[in-house]
């Protein structure tokens, strides 16, 4: 009897040792499911957070620049302005003075909601500048005359400058 005993242990133990080995497998499997699961929750997580900054720098964006069609059209009254400003008879009357004051609150206005004139005292810039003229003189790229103020809001286009463009007079060998 003693045997069988000894054989029914040992095959209790194998079994024993088979059901303990079968859920160790388990446990391992289910530790990489788990670990498969936590990847997939930390991608998710990185790709929602790269999202909300994306549409947070691309709303910051649009607001940025949301009003630029408003802009252009308000400019077309500081032309005039301008104009009517250029053409006063009577510099130090009060109508004069009156028109002086809008245009200065009008600028002002503007240049806080980020638009910048273009200067057109540098040399010709084609990105910047629109040139509707040219005349010929000793150096090649300068700005004579500017005929419409341009513009740039937050450091993007709004409005070229519309300018004259001095260009060297073309020597012939004779």
């Amino acid at each position: 009897m003693r045997m069988t005993g000894k054989s029914e242990r040992k095959k209790v133990a194998e079994e024993e040792k088979q059901a303990l080995d079968m859920k160790e497998k388990e446990l391992s499997e289910a530790k990489a499911k788990a670990d498969e699961y936590l990847d997939m929750a930390r991608r998710l997580q990185a790709d929602f957070e790269n999202y909300r900054k994306r549409a947070q720098r691309d709303n910051e964006e649009y607001r940025k620049y949301a009003t630029s069609e408003l802009l252009a059209d308000l400019l077309l009254t500081v032309d005039d302005l301008e104009r009517a400003l250029a053409l006063a008879k009577d510099p130090d009357s009060e109508f004069v003075k009156g028109i002086e004051a809008v245009h200065k609150n009008l600028t002002k206005l503007l240049t806080s909601k980020g638009l910048e004139e273009i200067p057109t005292d540098g040399g010709f810039n084609p990105l910047m500048h629109e040139a509707l003229l040219t005349e010929e003189g000793d150096t090649d790229g300068r700005i004579t005359e500017v005929f419409q103020k341009g513009y740039t809001i937050n450091g993007r286009l709004l409005r070229c400058s519309k300018v004259k463009v001095m260009r060297k007079k073309e020597e012939n060998g004779e």
